[in-house]
């Protein structure tokens, strides 16, 4: 794809690239908006270095992609400002968000639609990456026989399994642990291409199949969406940008840093309910 207002750098062939040219503590005008959409339609995430945002500035540019969607049950750290997650972890951490393979907050029945991570302190010696994977490719690589069986199947996905930890939570009046329905294959809103849409994070079992044989077909989902030829690894330096499209791609991270602290803010876009289009 070409562009002329940005440049887009690809990580590797199969998913990940690296845009410059842009400056997000700016509004973007409509054609630069429109390349940085593309980039990310045809790389599934994208990554941005040496920006400096405020809050504001942050989520006026998760709007440009859609309304921000506020998380059920995450602790809401800013006062005025619902919609950013704090993402920290410093020498009293001994477990960070998301270290299993997952997609944004599945277990709502419209999940985001991506999410916007800006860090602004990362740890000194390196440590700290995350790594992402490209759902289409997954469901493609699956045999044709059991891709024809997983388009007809759907999987329950459970906030309580992924943020079991909040259960007794009591610091938000509103805070809600949702469960949802969803297709196993997911057809891109956008791009139209199908991916698998089942998480280790959040996926609780299928519908169509016995507990047993849903175990063991998740199981294997899940092992194969960790392929390493299906990913790439973002090294992050201070006051860099990943921008990820949850309705097809995975992303995990790293905790390789204790004591050193990791600090940055997010931002995450609504999305709509996933479907089905054969």
């Amino acid at each position: 794809m070409a562009y002329q207002t940005i440049q887009v750098r690809k990580i590797n062939p199969v998913i990940g690239a690296e845009i410059s040219g842009v400056d997000l503590s700016r509004a973007l005008d409509e054609r630069q908006f429109q390349e940085v959409h593309d980039a990310l339609m045809e790389n599934l995430v994208v990554f941005f270095r040496d920006q400096t945002m405020t809050i504001e500035q942050h989520k006026a540019f998760g709007r440009r992609f859609g309304a921000l969607h506020i998380h059920p049950n995450a602790p809401q750290e800013l006062a005025d400002h619902p919609e950013i997650l704090v993402i920290n972890a410093d020498e009293k951490s001994r477990h960070v968000a998301g270290e299993e393979w997952h997609s944004d907050v599945t277990s709502d029945p419209e999940p985001p639609m991506g999410s916007i991570l800006h860090l602004d302190i990362v740890p000194p010696n390196g440590g700290g990456d995350t790594m992402f994977a490209n759902m289409y490719v997954a469901f493609e690589k699956l045999s044709p026989m059991l891709q024809r069986d997983l388009e007809e199947m759907t999987a329950f996905h459970d906030s309580a399994k992924a943020h079991g930890y909040r259960l007794k939570a009591t610091d938000r009046a509103n805070m809600t642990l949702p469960r949802a329905e969803h297709p196993i294959v997911r057809t891109h809103p956008v791009t139209g291409r199908k991916a698998l849409f089942v998480n280790r994070g959040f996926t609780t079992y299928i519908r169509q199949l016995k507990r047993h044989e849903s175990d063991a077909m998740l199981e294997m989902l899940y092992r194969h969406i960790e392929t390493p030829e299906f990913m790439c690894r973002f090294n992050w330096r201070a006051n860099s940008v990943a921008f990820w499209d949850n309705r097809c791609a995975q992303h995990r991270a790293i905790f390789d840093y204790h004591p050193h602290r990791r600090h940055g803010l997010r931002v995450t876009v609504a999305g709509d309910a996933p479907f089905y289009r054969a």
